[in-house]
């Protein structure tokens, strides 16, 4: 089972990260400043995350990872060396997407003495704790914060306050769900466990939900066609201390890919329209790529050991 998922992550994530990277201009920046490009912007903040999460991991083979520092080269050299980001989160102090953003750059060993500071600055404060978030976006600034080295919660309780804030942390009757909710329950788990890097981050009740559930809501959302959602539920399913999969639908996703490494984003005909194309299709792939590479470190980790589809 080892061989195939190991197999099946490769293939996503290795055709997607060459996707990503093969039309990365399209996601430039058009101007001096990030208002104005906010789409633009979401792109490469995203992209950034993929790419540090491939050389975070390690797992992906010398292509991927030549493909990955390139992109955060050209993501970083599009805000102007974390400049753009400084300026955003100078001048509008209430929000924490650059901070968030930043964050991913870290990952990678880029920093920016000015961002340094105001992140400093906003965990002493409290300023970013106190921004009016839904509660898994606060796990998202929470760890910012913690990749940037500013992190001054209070510790493991204040981590668990933030965690029971969420619909996943009251673990509630399953069937209460719908597509929004399933997107928040994704981001609690990643911002929870770090993309992976920390299962225990999870409480263990949390754990045991996703355990019993995952799979469920898997299924569910595999018969509606809603790939992008998919393949996050599937980036969470390896984030649990003790994966919870099945082999078919890693196979099922890397099978739905396009010749070139595009992930489709439901069951809609993808246009050929090369604009529309990236437009519609740029945030599955980046998902992904992340799924693939996450998939592929806990393989290679040894930490799958076997099939728990309940």
């Amino acid at each position: 089972m080892s061989t195939a998922l190991a197999q099946a992550a490769h293939d996503l994530s290795s055709r997607a990260l060459g996707w990503l990277h093969t039309h990365r201009h399209r996601g430039a920046l058009k101007g001096e400043s990030i208002t104005g490009n906010m789409n633009a912007y979401k792109v490469l903040m995203e992209t950034a995350m993929a790419a540090s999460l491939v050389l975070r991991d390690g797992a992906a083979g010398n292509r991927e990872q030549v493909l990955a520092r390139e992109l955060m080269k050209y993501c970083w050299t599009q805000i102007q060396d974390g400049d753009l980001l400084y300026q955003r989160q100078l001048h509008h102090p209430v929000t924490t997407d650059a901070l968030e953003g930043y964050g991913h750059f870290t990952r990678a060993g880029y920093r920016h003495p000015g961002l340094d500071r105001l992140a400093a600055q906003m965990a002493r404060t409290g300023t970013a704790q106190a921004v009016e978030h839904v509660p898994n976006r606060r796990l998202a600034v929470a760890n910012a914060l913690r990749l940037t080295g500013h992190d001054l919660s209070g510790g493991p309780r204040d981590w668990e306050q933030l965690t029971r804030a969420t619909w996943l942390g009251s673990t509630p009757p399953p069937w209460y769900i719908d597509w929004m909710t399933g997107y928040a329950v994704t981001h609690t788990v990643f911002h929870l466990t770090d993309w992976g890097r920390r299962p225990d981050g999870l409480p263990e009740d949390v754990a045991s939900y996703l355990a019993r559930w995952l799979p469920v809501w898997t299924d569910i959302w595999t018969e509606n066609g809603q790939w992008d959602l998919v393949g996050e539920l599937l980036i969470i399913s390896m984030c649990l201390p003790q994966p919870v999969l099945d082999v078919s639908d890693w196979q099922h996703l890397a099978q739905l890919q396009e010749p070139d490494g595009l992930l489709p984003r439901d069951g809609q005909p993808v246009d050929e329209d090369p604009a529309t194309r990236f437009e519609d299709h740029q945030h599955p792939t980046i998902v992904a790529a992340i799924a693939g590479t996450i998939a592929l470190n806990r393989v290679l980790n040894g930490t799958v050991m076997g099939l728990q589809h309940t």
